[in-house]
């Protein structure tokens, strides 16, 4: 039976007062029997539209009409065979600009919880366990993937699948990219991402760690190895800075350099090895969801304040509305409408405040959004002793300055031909954030699937 009601199932959520002083997870997901009356929501649309606006195209209706017959490995059947990271992407995927957006409910209501949703079939099949996953028989073809973030992830899934022998080549010491270095354990528990990784390994694939290529290992090197085709899949990890006086004082970290040193190497934990001076007023430059994470980090390692310093207003803010919410719970201040213009520090070179300007908009610029302008005279400096930068990251160029033939943009990012993420070297096929420049993980899926299509359609080609 159809449930009519116009609002989702609430998501239980630890308690603000609670989870500001612990990293488990904030979101606790929902019960089965949550989970059903929330999937009786969808109208079961003849043109899916839903469907159209998944950048990976999952058969939403059918997991969901699975999940109302109560076959829940049914539904994630159904998830796997168009996504490689359900748990995940239940969890970061900006639904509400994709799939839930569209979603026909949402006309005069919410829109059916398809994340939620989502998250709920990939764990339960996780905690059930009920279909072992079988390894294709190998066609003995060798392919690369260098990197093993979400649009590498991607790639070797739908290679293996197709029974291509797939090593991936990862820099760290554990696998997972950007999804074990940069999103919290309270957005993403990293026993979640080891469990998809772990789909990879039963399929076949083949993890290196700690292989660094463009210095371990050069592209040309996995050729003379034998693999016929090669897919970067490297992200966009090189952190960005806004070149004003004070950014090399004690206490100013990038995101990417703080969220790592917590999230990979458990800075919060006192035992770790890499610590984390604890700051008692924090400052985040950035608006974005990488933002929103290092001051809900921030907050968890202790810190009495901590701001979100955004040179737009709360309309622009690039942050998931959700990730927003939860903040705002948590305590964070969104100083919006500022701009930091230096970086102060006491006489010891550590970080004592930042020197500020108010900003009101003007006319739109070439992203859609109104371009901030400097109030004259709104100078004013905010105390604090740590300042976070996360504004943007770029391409690592250590691959492409090793590589011949590789051609880039003016930002770093690897030029591709067309949708299948052929660079403009044979064979050698690219996508993600080293592509587009930091986007979402939905998105650098999608980007590694229009990758592995391509290279077995090249390979069959070939073997004709």
């Amino acid at each position: 039976m159809l449930n009519k009601s116009m609002t989702k199932n609430i998501m239980p959520l630890q308690d603000p007062n609670v989870r500001i002083h612990n990293f488990d997870e904030v979101s606790l997901g929902y019960t089965l029997e949550q989970a059903i009356d929330e999937a009786k929501r969808c109208l079961d649309c003849k043109h899916k539209p839903c469907v159209k606006g998944c950048p990976v195209e999952i058969d939403i209706p059918r997991f969901i009409e699975k999940i109302i017959e109560s076959d829940i490995e049914g539904a994630y059947q159904v998830i796997l065979e168009s996504s490689s990271l359900p748990s995940v992407c239940g969890r970061v995927c900006p639904q509400e600009t994709q799939c839930e957006q569209v979603c026909v409910r949402g006309i005069k209501g919410e829109a059916v919880a398809i994340g939620r949703l989502e998250r709920f079939v990939a764990d339960y099949h996780h905690a059930q366990k009920q279909i072992q996953i079988v390894k294709p028989q190998s066609n003995n073809h060798m392919i690369a993937v260098v990197g093993s973030g979400p649009s590498g992830i991607s790639c070797a899934y739908d290679l293996a699948l197709l029974g291509y022998d797939v090593t991936m080549f990862e820099a760290l010491h554990i696998p997972g990219g950007v999804l074990v270095y940069g999103i919290p354990e309270f957005r993403l528990p990293k026993e979640i991402v080891k469990k998809e990784i772990q789909v990879l390994r039963d399929l076949g694939v083949d993890i290196k760690t700690n292989i660094i290529i463009g210095k371990t290992l050069t592209i040309e090197d996995l050729f003379s190895d034998g693999y016929e085709a090669i897919f970067l899949g490297t992200g966009a990890g090189l952190p960005k800075f806004m070149n004003i006086p004070g950014e090399m004082l004690n206490g100013v970290y990038s995101a990417n350099e703080f969220l790592t040193r917590v999230n990979l190497m458990h800075a919060y934990h006192q035992s770790s090895s890499t610590p984390i001076q604890i700051a008692k007023k924090v400052a985040v430059v950035g608006g974005g969801n990488v933002a929103v994470d290092a001051a809900r980090s921030a907050k968890r390692l202790g810190a009495k304040e901590v701001s979100i310093v955004y040179r737009r207003s709360m309309t622009e803010l690039p942050a998931r509305q959700e990730e927003i919410e939860h903040a705002i719970e948590e305590g964070i201040i969104f100083r919006l409408l500022t701009n930091p213009t230096e970086i102060l520090g006491d006489k010891n070179g550590f970080v004592r405040g930042i020197t500020c300007v108010e900003m009101e908009l003007g006319e739109s610029d070439e992203s859609g959004r109104r371009r901030p302008i400097v109030k004259k005279g709104s100078e004013f400096d905010l105390e604090v002793d740590s300042v976070i930068m996360a504004i943007g990251t770029t391409p690592n160029p250590l691959i492409t300055s090793t590589t011949k033939g590789i051609e880039t943009n003016r930002w770093g990012c690897i030029v591709t031909q067309d949708e299948s993420g052929l660079t403009s070297k044979d064979m050698v096929f690219a996508g993600g954030d080293v592509v587009t420049g930091a986007a979402t993980v939905i998105l650098a899926m999608g980007a590694g699937r229009n990758s592995a299509k391509a290279i077995d359609q090249k390979i069959q080609k070939k073997n004709k």
